[in-house]
């Protein structure tokens, strides 16, 4: 028995977390011996939402950062379902792609045939970096033909058809296809036979194993620190400053040395020292981490994308400043735009959380007085998220910028606290 299999585990449906507890659930994928091949997680915490974009990836990102994958799967093959969108997520640049399939879905029923053709080059760049992508069998039907080459496994939902047909779908996927079938949904030892008696090596469903809930303790760095390294890091600060930080939150530092020595990483060997740890991620890499780590986390009552809007307002900022004040202003522009959610994430006054950390007279005016240079520029950001066109006029006004110049600002500072692509966030 591996050690994910020693941890406490419930069924899906018992339990409910805290806000220090992870609650991911996990099914079993089993061969044909029925010695476990891997773990499809599935995300079970209370205040988990819809899907958004990258809310899978960033599941995989939390078992990564908060409980650590060796708790939750062992030295098992991870499973995890994706959005179309969260593939070209920023939370995939940072797993190491080994063990780790990632679950796509077929598009609308309506979707056009260049929509279907507009995939490939995304999971082309996907399994060039190593991950294995998994299909349901949709993919067995004549629009998704150009998919077929991408696939690693295709999954067989054994309620959607008679295992009549049960003959024919696999014999189709084994012959135009070289992915390994896993057959899931088995209630029955009937539909078990019959696949394995197909060739059908892979299996899921209640009949071996229903999902379990695998609650794992978490210790969750404050905002305010992840943010204060995400600015030295901004700044490029030497390995020295980053350390230091490192060493005065035990909990940042914590899950810094967790992540970067968990198999998902990929490291042969571990990571003990924070100096270490910095050198080998690179700062490129860190400040994906942090960012990431800032938008999964929260405090209690935070509502969770509160972290997501913070990012998006500190990039705007940074990027409304661009052309109007020096690169200097424009790195505390987007430490402005970034801290203007703090007092909401950390449930203080803004100005009691601004007592953790040293900033600029300049930023703490324009947080706690909505004065100062920066002032009229985050009054800007804030008109962008609301509807009052009338707001969005005047403050778009006072600083002579044109909607369009606001509105695409706005677009693309979306779109990068959707990926988090470094390289684009040079100011």
């Amino acid at each position: 028995m591996d050690q994910a299999e020693e941890m406490q585990a419930k069924p899906a449906e018992a339990g409910k977390d805290d806000g220090n507890v992870a609650s991911i659930a996990r099914q079993a994928i089993v061969d044909e011996k029925r010695d476990v091949f891997g773990y499809e997680l599935f995300d079970r915490s209370v205040d988990h939402n819809a899907h958004t974009a990258a809310s899978d990836a960033a599941l995989l990102f939390n078992a990564l950062s908060y409980a650590g994958t060796e708790a939750l799967v062992g030295k098992k093959t991870v499973f995890i379902n994706c959005t179309h969108e969260s593939l070209s997520g920023g939370h995939l640049e940072l797993i190491h792609p080994d063990r780790v399939v990632l679950e796509v879905p077929a598009l609308a029923p309506d979707a056009s045939d260049e929509a279907i053709a507009e995939c490939i080059p995304v999971f082309n760049a996907l399994r060039q970096r190593g991950f294995r992508l998994a299909f349901d069998q949709n993919l067995l039907r004549r629009a998704y033909a150009a998919w077929l080459p991408m696939a690693s496994f295709i999954k067989l939902d054994m309620l959607t058809f008679e295992l009549s047909r049960a003959e024919a779908l696999v014999k189709f996927a084994q012959s135009h296809t070289r992915a390994q079938i896993v057959a899931e949904k088995v209630e029955t030892a009937e539909q078990f036979e019959c696949m394995l008696a197909l060739g059908v090596k892979l299996f899921q469903g209640f009949w071996f194993a229903k999902p379990q809930l695998v609650q794992a303790r978490t210790m969750r760095p404050m905002q305010a620190t992840i943010i204060q390294l995400i600015n030295l890091v901004r700044r490029q600060a030497s390995t020295e400053e980053i350390e230091e930080l490192l060493k005065k939150d035990p909990t940042l530092s914590f899950n810094l040395l967790r992540f970067i020595n968990s198999s998902g990483f990929g490291l042969s060997c571990e990571i003990t020292s924070f100096r270490h740890a910095v050198m080998i991620l690179g700062l490129k890499k860190l400040f994906r981490w942090a960012a990431l780590l800032l938008t999964t986390s929260r405090a209690d009552g935070s509502p969770p994308a509160v972290g997501q809007t913070a990012v998006i307002r500190g990039r705007l900022m940074e990027l409304l400043t661009a052309e109007m004040l020096p690169a200097e202003e424009c790195d505390h522009a987007f430490v402005v735009g970034v801290f203007s959610l703090l007092d909401v994430m950390l449930g203080q006054p803004m100005e009691k959380a601004l007592e953790s950390v040293a900033l600029p007279q300049n930023v703490v005016d324009a947080l706690v007085h909505n004065s100062g240079p920066f002032a009229p520029f985050l009054e800007l950001t804030r008109a962008c998220e609301s509807a009052d066109d009338a707001s969005f006029a005047r403050a778009a006004n006072a600083l002579q910028l044109s909607n369009h110049q606001v509105n695409w600002a706005h677009l693309q500072a979306l779109a990068w606290a959707d990926d988090l692509n470094t390289e684009n966030s040079a100011a």
